[in-house]
């Protein structure tokens, strides 16, 4: 809990770094699905272009059985990675995705 606390304490403190909110959903997704919900979210509706997210964010919604949603979240990930060529961030999202697809077909 230590480290959430200081994770809330430097989201405060610098709210416009998305590192921060994706540090609290990652730190959350083991213990408060819904938090770790809403922090994922928050990341979608105001950092878009954060594309660490997607991957992270994709995995966490497939893993609640949020299928359709997930789906989305990868391929807007690669959207985004090829926009930003991102190769290895592009890379990992093909690998997930795929991953992914074989798991729910």
């Amino acid at each position: 809990m230590d480290r959430i606390r200081e994770l809330l304490q430097f989201a405060e403190e610098e709210p416009e770094n998305p590192f921060n909110i994706y540090a609290l959903a990652l730190e959350y997704q083991n213990q408060d699905k819904e938090k770790a919900s809403f922090y994922f979210n928050k990341l979608l509706e105001e950092h878009k272009n954060y594309l660490p997210t997607y991957y992270h964010a994709a995995a966490f919604y497939a893993s609640e059985g949020n299928i359709s949603l997930a789906n989305k979240l990868y391929l807007e990930g690669l959207a985004l990675a090829k926009r930003q060529n991102n190769q290895h961030a592009k890379k990992e999202l093909d690998n997930a995705y795929l991953n992914f697809q074989l798991e729910n077909e």
